[in-house]
């Protein structure tokens, strides 16, 4: 055998190896696609290529399918299988586990996860935290003297069925000596899932605005909700309910507010590759008088930095009460850009 025919079988063995060590999925239609399975969720096969990146496949589409690594298998039975996928004749899979082997249709594949790892049936149903921590900083000086601050926390926890989170936010604004902006709030929101569709919720916000000369306020609501929206990368909620609002006043001889009335809500994101906008909208009348009501809205743009937890968040936010003290405006807008780190 001379060298250039010794070449062309270590060519052909190496591609022989390879296509050996590959999983490969064969369709209905007769094409033949290569690479790795990364795993069988949702009645979808994500497979790993080289020449188009990740690809899914309809189960219902797969005529055959064979995989060298070995994987934990879930079928639709509830029954559990670590091993390897090998096509049979009439078009299932055989699971060889070793000891044991289980033949049935790709189609009764319900999930697959790495070996020694968990069924992510059981990672959907578990709570996990999520952290948020954001600062904005402005100032000025020469001709004129300003300086601002404003710093905000959240903490998620989130489930399949229940949301609960924590939040709290301080904004301090100084222009020319003099406080344009004195600002605290802290809150708490609970919903809980009675389907895919409809919820109820309790929550509760208290803080100060020195500004507005409001020593105190607090503000409770419950009641239920309804997500029109629930696609992985868009969500709308609307609740409504009862609330109790409480305001006391610093100004000599001003009546403090204790009302009880409605609880309204709006909560909208919406995701795209590389950014992400969230809308949240509040309405809360008074039943003793709708005249009297309060208006909360928030509307940011947020996007990531590189890949680290880092994100950068333009928006703008309306606080808005129908009867404020006398000398005061009824409006309070604020527009920001923020430096955002998210963590779990």
């Amino acid at each position: 055998m001379n060298i250039s025919s010794i070449i062309k079988t270590a060519i052909a063995s190496c591609v022989f190896v390879s296509a050996t060590l590959a999983d490969v999925i064969e369709t209905n239609d007769a094409a033949r696609l290569v690479g790795t399975v990364k795993g069988i969720n949702d009645g979808k096969i994500t497979l790993s290529t080289s020449y188009a990146g990740d690809i899914q496949v309809a189960q219902s589409e797969v005529a055959k399918l064979t995989m060298d690594s070995a994987l934990a298998i879930r079928l639709e039975d509830g029954t559990t299988v670590e091993g390897t996928i090998a096509p049979t004749s009439d078009g299932a899979i055989t699971i060889d586990g070793g000891a044991s082997r289980v033949q049935a249709p790709v189609t009764d594949v319900a999930a697959t996860w790495a070996v020694g790892g968990t069924d992510p049936a059981i990672i959907a149903l578990q709570r996990k935290w999520a952290y948020e921590a954001s600062l904005d900083v402005t100032g000025k000086s020469g001709n004129s003297e300003n300086f601002g601050s404003a710093v905000a926390f959240a903490a998620v926890l989130d489930g399949k069925d229940d949301r609960l989170g924590f939040y709290t936010a301080y904004n301090r604004q100084e222009s020319a000596g003099l406080k344009s902006a004195d600002q605290f709030k802290a809150g708490v929101d609970y919903s809980n899932k009675f389907n895919s569709s409809y919820s109820w919720y309790v929550r509760n916000e208290a803080g100060f605005d020195r500004i507005k000369a409001i020593d105190f306020y607090d503000v409770a609501g419950a009641g239920f909700g309804y997500t029109f929206a629930t696609k992985a990368h868009q969500s709308l909620t609307f609740r409504g309910g009862l609330s109790f609002r409480h305001e006391t006043y610093s100004p000599v001889g001003s009546s403090d507010l204790s009302s009880v009335g409605l609880d309204f809500g709006l909560a909208h994101s919406y995701k795209w590759d590389n950014m992400k906008m969230t809308n949240s909208f509040t309405f809360v009348p008074s039943f003793e008088d709708f005249a009297d009501y309060r208006v909360t809205h928030d509307s940011h743009l947020e996007m990531p930095l590189k890949s680290g937890p880092w994100k950068i968040r333009l928006g703008v936010s309306n606080d808005f009460r129908s009867e404020p003290q006398a000398g005061f405006d009824e409006l309070d807008t604020t527009w920001y850009t923020r430096m955002v780190l998210s963590w779990d």
